[in-house]
């Protein structure tokens, strides 16, 4: 389990798409995540291009991994890392702004058997697209 967990995030964060990807999950494996950006996303399969896709304006992407923990009692791996990417490509919601981003976020992914069921991805998107300039500035608060 584990070692399919770090096999599917190497090469799903590295932008290799479904294929790399399909080994490691079932066909019609689920996936989860509460930020705008991906809640429309419900398949593992959407997440896979959705990953690959992102690096066309970043081209420069890459993950730092943080952390890796193995739950087998709930049949869960947990991976914690970093994306660090400069939007110098083109495609992203506004010309490449130049900007770079250093953005957390986690990956809980369920298995069934040897291969991922669901994986549920936790990221504060407001905070990278704020960075990348994708995103208008928080608003100060007011003062009491």
């Amino acid at each position: 389990m584990e070692q399919t967990a770090r096999d599917f995030f190497e090469v799903c964060e590295g932008g290799k798409g479904l294929e790399a990807c399909r080994a490691f999950c079932h066909d019609d494996a689920t996936f989860s995540c509460q930020a705008p950006p991906l809640a429309e996303i419900e398949t593992l399969e959407s997440y896979t291009h959705w990953a690959k896709d992102i690096l066309g304006p970043m081209p420069d992407g890459h993950y730092e991994l943080i952390a890796f923990a193995t739950d087998t009692g709930r049949s869960r791996v947990i991976a914690a890392a970093t994306f660090h990417g400069t939007q110098t490509g083109e495609g992203g919601p506004v010309a490449p702004t130049g900007q770079p981003v250093a953005t957390d976020y986690v990956y809980v992914m369920e298995f069934d058997g040897e291969e991922i069921r669901h994986m549920t991805k936790i990221w504060n998107d407001q905070v990278a697209l704020r960075q990348l300039g994708w995103a208008e500035p928080a608003a100060e608060p007011t003062p009491a």
